[in-house]
């Protein structure tokens, strides 16, 4: 009886051997397929897509497949060792906890190549704002944007991997949302801010290094383009930090904008016998003499209006850079005291006559 009881536990335990090594066998068979599968995508990806994107007009294909083609490959290798895994009859919490691993592993390299992907997206289209708005553009838009996307691709992998293990998204979204109604109810200025810096970056109404002017009359060169504020350089070398939030709402003058061209003007009054068109002439000719001044558009002079005591004039003339228009403003009007004084003209001070009635 005991020979006999010996020989079914050999015999069962040879069942067992054999069972795990026909399973074993399975699970290599499926990674192996898979393995030789991942080869095949890299090589096609290496060798014969290239092929195809090299007849489009830009290196953004290239670039992407040169970057996606390592974890693309990879991520064929661990959804093998996820089916081989699952495919072994383990213990129910050994199953999970194998498997749930591979399942992770496989999660990240996918939420890697979306991020990629984007990367390569948010590198062409920087590019393409540097060339259409001037360089220095992309170092500001596109790192935020990295940011907020990251930031979305780890959330979706996150709620993916709690779907997969049953667990209650729903509650999850739901803190989320609370949790992101208090802080934005606690710091809603400072998100404004940053909202409107965003605004800013992307609708582009300042650039870097433009001169602009404030409603309030303040004016100055654009030093930085930050998230919360911007700041400015004024001409009295002082830094004007200004709330974006503020920027986004307000009507400024951009001198720099559409080019750097600015028009300059010269006010002055002359003697109410002076010969108007003698006077023109002289300051058109005045603004011609300063070799900053521009030939086209060409300066004029206008009769502008009767004051109490001289006859109001205008010299409107144009220079290449707005950074110049006070030098040549300054050569301009001393030039024009210089001619009047040569051709007899006045400029007359302010009179005003008093009559007297004598009573009787």
């Amino acid at each position: 009886m005991g020979n006999i009881l010996d020989f079914l536990r050999i015999e069962e335990s040879d069942h067992l051997i054999l069972f795990w090594l026909k399973e074993i066998l399975v699970a290599v068979v499926i990674f192996t397929v898979f393995w030789g599968l991942s080869q095949v995508v890299q090589y096609l990806l290496t060798r014969w897509v290239p092929r195809l994107t090299a007849f489009t007009g830009t290196d953004l294909d290239d670039r992407i497949i040169q970057r996606v083609t390592p974890p693309t490959a990879i991520l064929v290798v661990f959804a093998g060792l996820y089916y081989s895994v699952r495919s072994l009859p383990l213990p129910e919490k050994a199953h999970l906890v194998s498997s749930g691993a591979v399942y992770i592993l496989n999660v990240i390299v996918v939420t890697v190549i979306v991020e990629r992907i984007i990367a390569e997206l948010l590198e062409w289209y920087g590019r393409k704002l540097a060339e259409r708005h001037g360089a220095g553009v992309d170092r500001q838009v596109i790192p935020p944007l990295e940011k907020i996307i990251t930031i979305f691709l780890v959330g979706i992998a996150l709620m993916v991997t709690l779907k997969h293990f049953d667990y209650d998204i729903l509650s999850v979204l739901t803190a989320l949302g609370i949790g992101s109604l208090a802080i934005g109810l606690a710091a809603k200025d400072t998100l404004a801010n940053m909202i409107s810096g965003f605004t800013l970056m992307v609708d582009r109404p300042f650039r870097i290094g433009d001169r602009i002017q404030l409603t309030t009359g303040q004016w100055g060169d654009v030093t930085d383009i930050g998230l919360r504020t911007t700041k400015i350089k004024t001409v009295d070398n002082t830094l004007l930090v200004i709330p974006n939030s503020e920027l986004c709402n307000t009507t400024l003058i951009n001198l720099a904008f559409p080019d750097v061209r600015a028009k300059g003007r010269v006010n002055v009054g002359v003697g109410y016998g002076s010969d108007v068109e003698k006077v023109k002439g002289i300051l058109i000719d005045t603004a011609l003499g300063v070799p900053e001044v521009l030939r086209e558009p060409a300066p004029e002079a206008f009769f502008v209006s009767f004051g109490d005591s001289a006859l109001n004039m205008s010299l409107f003339f144009w220079v290449e850079d707005y950074t110049r228009l006070f030098a040549v403003t300054d050569l301009i009007n001393e030039q024009i005291i210089k001619r009047f004084r040569e051709n007899g003209i006045t400029i007359p001070y302010p009179i005003r006559t008093v009559v007297l009635e004598k009573e009787n």
